[in-house]
């Protein structure tokens, strides 16, 4: 808290700043700056703290600093996962944290002094209860059902960090089969939308019977809406983690802003917020952190993830075992 309080002071000692508030911008994803997503809780907090202006502008975050390299206006990225960040730190764009990452408490190991994780979950398909009778209780269930079984909305592997975290996770659980598993996945597909929301409202509409999001998406429902019939669908070959990360960009004009934003990521105010505001675990766990709609929700015995360099090296063959399914 010393940085940040540090920060604020000197910002509000100068006069020139008084008048002006320095703007920091950060690129987030279309989800995270809605009104129901914890981009509007985050940009409160911080300001509070910082005595600045936070601008969020939402999009597809790689995209976007990919193409504007080192013009980018971006100050800090935040959204990104671990399945694109070869592609992302390939780019020499990105500044260390300087964070201590020590407080973390997710599921894998984490040493990156550039991407700093704030949240993780895991791949699962969300179905309601009182409308699915006899949900799948496997992967391979899932395949193995009649074509009419269900009716599933995904994301787009190619605009989706969901979509492409599906991928990965039929390559974890399927390997060289995985084409087979997604020529027997396709006929149950109803759509596939470029983001997360369009699939989950479909879902909430009642028109698919189940959804592509990930296992603590039921605490929304639980904790928001009193509603216990969306579940998370457990599978005992496995789910694919997720975890989403933030960065500073080397190019930034205002670099004691940004570091000052990275900071406020690992604080209690920012990671208290993380389970209501995003629906996921917060990267730094503590108690008080996690409200009682949590604990309803089980965990997968057993968990996927690929480093970066495998997620990247997998994405170009898994695609196109997706895309020759899905043509058919």
């Amino acid at each position: 808290m010393k940085k940040t309080l540090m920060l604020a002071g000197l910002l509000a000692a100068s006069p020139a700043l008084a008048d002006e508030k320095p703007v920091l911008t950060v690129y987030a994803p279309e989800y995270f700056t809605s009104e129901w997503g914890p981009g509007p809780a985050i940009e409160k907090g911080f300001e509070e703290v910082c005595a600045c202006d936070l601008q969020f502008v939402a999009g597809d975050v790689l995209p976007r600093v990919l193409l504007e390299g080192d013009k980018t206006e971006a100050d800090v990225v935040i959204g990104l996962n671990t399945d694109v960040l070869a592609r992302a730190r390939a780019t020499g764009l990105f500044a260390p944290h300087n964070e201590d990452t020590s407080a973390l408490t997710l599921p894998i190991a984490w040493d990156d002094d550039t991407f700093l994780p704030f949240n993780w979950s895991e791949t699962a398909f969300i179905y309601d209860k009182t409308k699915l009778a006899n949900p799948p209780a496997s992967f391979q269930e899932l395949l193995d059902a009649p074509d009419d079984a269900y009716k599933i909305a995904i994301q787009d592997p190619r605009s989706s960090i969901s979509g492409l975290a599906l991928l990965l996770w039929v390559k974890s659980v399927y390997g060289d089969q995985a084409g087979e598993a997604w020529a027997k996945l396709a006929p149950k597909i109803l759509t596939v939308t470029p983001g997360w929301s369009e699939a989950y409202g479909l879902f909430t509409d009642g028109e698919a019977d189940m959804v592509l999001s990930f296992t603590t998406s039921p605490a929304y429902h639980i904790i928001a809406e009193e509603d216990d019939t969306k579940v998370a669908a457990i599978f005992p070959e496995g789910h694919y983690f997720m975890t989403e990360v933030a960065a500073q960009i080397k190019t930034t004009d205002t670099p004691e802003l940004a570091q000052s934003f990275m900071y406020y990521i690992l604080s209690d105010a920012f990671q208290g917020m993380i389970a209501t505001a995003n629906w996921s675990y917060p990267a730094v766990i503590k108690e008080g952190f996690l409200p009682e709609g949590f604990a309803a929700l089980p965990r997968p015995k057993k968990t996927f993830f690929y480093p970066e360099d495998e997620a990247e090296a997998l994405r170009v063959p898994a695609l196109a075992e997706w895309e020759a399914a899905l043509a058919h």
